[in-house]
C-alpha cells in the first residue's frame, strides 16, 4: 500500500511540476530535484534508497528508445561527426582527466577506480535539450546537444564496466579498449536487429497489440545485448533509431500516433522520476558522507573541482570543433559536386542500353544522382546554418549531468576507498551543473545576445509550404494519370476524380462520399510517398517533415474511422 501511494504522489508530482515549470519558465527537472530534496526533510519520509540496477535496466533502455525513436534522423546524419565526437572521444578524455585528478588528491582510490568514477561524471543530460529548445537557439545546437545527451551516457557506461573490469582483473591496456569495442559493436548489432524485427512484426498486428508489443522493445534490446558482454543502453539506442527510421515506411497511421503519444508520455514519468528520486535521495547520501568523512566538505570541493575540469575539457574541445568546422572549404566541396553533376548530366539517354542489363545500369546512376542531391542540400544545410563561438559557448554551458550520474555512482564496488565520498561527489557535480547551469542558461543566452529564430521561424514557415506544394503537385499528378480508374475496378468516374483534383489544388480535404473518402486515402497514400522521397533527399528539415507526416496520419486515422463507422 506505501508503494502504490507513493507511486501515485511521484505521479501527482510529475504532472504538476511539468506545468508549472511552462508556466515559469524554469525547466522540470529542475523544478523536480528542489521538490524532492525538500520532501526528504519531511519527518514522515525515512531515509529513501533505490537500487541503482533498477535505474539502469528499467528507467534508462526505455528511456534512451524513446529518445533515439523521435531522433531527427536528417540533422544527425549531417552532424553525426561532431554528436560522435561529444559522445565518445569527449567522454573519454574527460573520464582520463579526471581520473588522474581523483588519483593525485586521493591515491588510495587507484587510477582504474578513478577512472570509473570520471566515467560517472563525463556524460552530459539531456535535459539541457528542453532548456535550450525554450530559448529559441538555433535547431542545429538543439539536434548536436540531443544526439550527444543520447549516445554519451551508453559510452559512458561501457567505460565504467571496462574500468571496474580492469580493478577486478589487473588493468591491461588492449584488454581495456577490447572490451570498449566490443560493448558497442555487438550492442550495435543486436539493436539493429531488434529494431528490424519490431518493425516486421508490428506492422502485422492491430494497433492495440502493436503499442503493447512495443514497450517491452527496449529490454528485448538490452538483456541479450547484457548477456553477451555488450552495453544494453547502446543497443536500446539503436533500436530505437531504427525503429523510428522504418515506422514511417512500416506502421500504420494510426499505430504511428499511438506509438508517439505513449513514448513522450513514458519518456516525462520516467524522467521526472529520476530527478525526483535523485533530490529525494541526496539526504541520505549526505548522511552516510557526514558519519564517513565527518561533513560534506570534501566532497564539495572535489565536486567544484570535477566540475571546473570537465568545463575546461568542453571548452577546449568544442573550441577545436568550431574551428574545425570553420575551415573546412565548402566552396571548393560544392565545386566538386557541380564537376560531378555535369559529367552525370552528359551521361546518354540510352545508357546501360548496349548491355544485358540496361535496368540496374539505370538504377546506379539514379543512384548516384539521388546521393548527389543529397550532398547539395547537405551543403546547403551547413552554410545555412554555421556554428560560431557564441552557439559553441552554448553548447558548453548546456553540458549537465544528471540522470546517469544519479544512477552510475551508486554501482563503484562496496570496497572501493571512500566510496561514499565519491558517490556524494558524483551527486554535488550533478545537482550543482543542474542548478547553477540550468537556471543561468537563459542569462547567459541574453549576455551573448545571440540572434533571435524569427528568421528561422520564417524559413520554416516557407519550407513547410514548399513541402506542402510538392506533395499536393504529387497527388495531383497521380489523380490525372489516365488508368487510375481502371487500376481501382473501374468504380471512380470522371467528374468524382475532376472534384478530388479541384479540392486538391484548393487544398482543400472535405469529406463527399465513399468514393471522395477513398481518394482522399489514396491521396494521402501518394503524398506520404512523396514525403518519403524528399526524406531521403534532405531537402527539408526533420521538424518539417515530422510535422506533416503527423498531419496526414492525422487525416487518414480520421478518414479511416468514418469509413469504418459505416
Amino acid at each position: 500500500m506505501e508503494l502504490l501511494t507513493g507511486l501515485i504522489l511521484g505521479v501527482v508530482v510529475i504532472a504538476f511540476s511539468t506545468s508549472l515549470s511552462q508556466k515559469l519558465g524554469v525547466a522540470g527537472p529542475l523544478i523536480l530535484v528542489a521538490v524532492g530534496l525538500a520532501a526528504s526533510w519531511l519527518p514522515v519520509l525515512g531515509p529513501f534508497e533505490v537500487d541503482p540496477e533498477l535505474i539502469l535496466v528499467g528507467v534508462l533502455p526505455p528511456l534512451l528508445y524513446a529518445a533515439a525513436v523521435r531522433l531527427p534522423a536528417v540533422e544527425f546524419r549531417r552532424d553525426l561527426p561532431s554528436i560522435s565526437g561529444l559522445a565518445v572521444a569527449l567522454v573519454v578524455i574527460s573520464a582520463l582527466a579526471i581520473g588522474g585528478f581523483i588519483t593525485l588528491v586521493l591515491p588510495q582510490v587507484g587510477f582504474p577506480l578513478a577512472v570509473a568514477l570520471g566515467a560517472v561524471l563525463s556524460p552530459s543530460d539531456a535535459v539541457a535539450t528542453s532548456i535550450v529548445k525554450r530559448l529559441g537557439i538555433s535547431p542545429r545546437v538543439v539536434t548536436i546537444l540531443e544526439g550527444e545527451s543520447l549516445i554519451n551516457d551508453a559510452t559512458a557506461l561501457v567505460l565504467l564496466r571496462s574500468a571496474i573490469a580492469a580493478v577486478a582483473g589487473g588493468f591491461a591496456f588492449a584488454d581495456t579498449v577490447g572490451t570498449f569495442v566490443w560493448g558497442i559493436v555487438a550492442a550495435v548489432a543486436v539493436g539493429v536487429v531488434v529494431g528490424l524485427l519490431n518493425l516486421s512484426i508490428r506492422a502485422r498486428m492491430n494497433t492495440v497489440a502493436a503499442t503493447a508489443l512495443g514497450f517491452v522493445v527496449p529490454f528485448v534490446a538490452y538483456l541479450p545485448t547484457e548477456h553477451l558482454g555488450g552495453s544494453g543502453l547502446v543497443a536500446a539506442v539503436a533500436a530505437g533509431i531504427t525503429t523510428g527510421q522504418g515506422a514511417a515506411r512500416r506502421f500504420t497511421a494510426e499505430l504511428r500516433v499511438s506509438d508517439e503519444i505513449n513514448w513522450r508520455t513514458v519518456e516525462l514519468m520516467l524522467e521526472g522520476g529520476v530527478f525526483l528520486i535523485m533530490g529525494l535521495e541526496l539526504r541520505g547520501i549526505l548522511d552516510d558522507n557526514t558519519e564517513q568523512q565527518n561533513g560534506p566538505g570534501t566532497a564539495v570541493l572535489l565536486a567544484l573541482a570535477s566540475l571546473a575540469i570537465l568545463l575546461v575539457i568542453r571548452a577546449a574541445y568544442v573550441a577545436a570543433l568550431i574551428f574545425v568546422q570553420g575551415r573546412r572549404a565548402r566552396t571548393r566541396q560544392r565545386e566538386r559536386l557541380e564537376l560531378i553533376a555535369d559529367r552525370l548530366d552528359a551521361v546518354p539517354a540510352d545508357f546501360g542500353g548496349r548491355g544485358g542489363q540496361p535496368g540496374a545500369a539505370r538504377r546506379r546512376l539514379q543512384s548516384m544522382r539521388n546521393r548527389l542531391t543529397r550532398a547539395f542540400h547537405d551543403l546547403d544545410y551547413y552554410e545555412a546554418s554555421p556554428l560560431g563561438w557564441k552557439h559553441g559557448t552554448i553548447i558548453v554551458w548546456a553540458g549537465m549531468r544528471g540522470v546517469v550520474t544519479l544512477a552510475a555512482a551508486q554501482t563503484l564496488p562496496r570496497d572501493t576507498p571512500d566510496r561514499e565520498l565519491l558517490i556524494l561527489t558524483a551527486f554535488l557535480v550533478a545537482v550543482i551543473s543542474l542548478l547553477l547551469q540550468g537556471l543561468t542558461l537563459p542569462g547567459l543566452v541574453r549576455l551573448l545576445r545571440i540572434p533571435s529564430t524569427a528568421d528561422d521561424t520564417t524559413l520554416l514557415h516557407e519550407e513547410r509550404e514548399a513541402l506542402d506544394d510538392a506533395l499536393r503537385s504529387a497527388a495531383v499528378e497521380r489523380l490525372a494519370d489516365p488508368t487510375l480508374a481502371l487500376e481501382h475496378g473501374g468504380t471512380w468516374d470522371d467528374r468524382t476524380l475532376a472534384i478530388a483534383r479541384r479540392r486538391l489544388e484548393q487544398a482543400a480535404d472535405e469529406d463527399a462520399g465513399t468514393q471522395a473518402r477513398e481518394l482522399q486515402l489514396l491521396v494521402i497514400a501518394t503524398m506520404r510517398a512523396r514525403l518519403l522521397e524528399l526524406a531521403s533527399e534532405g531537402a527539408f528539415s526533420s521538424e518539417v517533415l515530422r510535422e506533416s507526416q503527423r498531419r496526414l496520419d492525422a487525416q487518414q486515422v480520421s478518414l479511416e474511422m468514418r469509413r469504418n463507422d459505416l
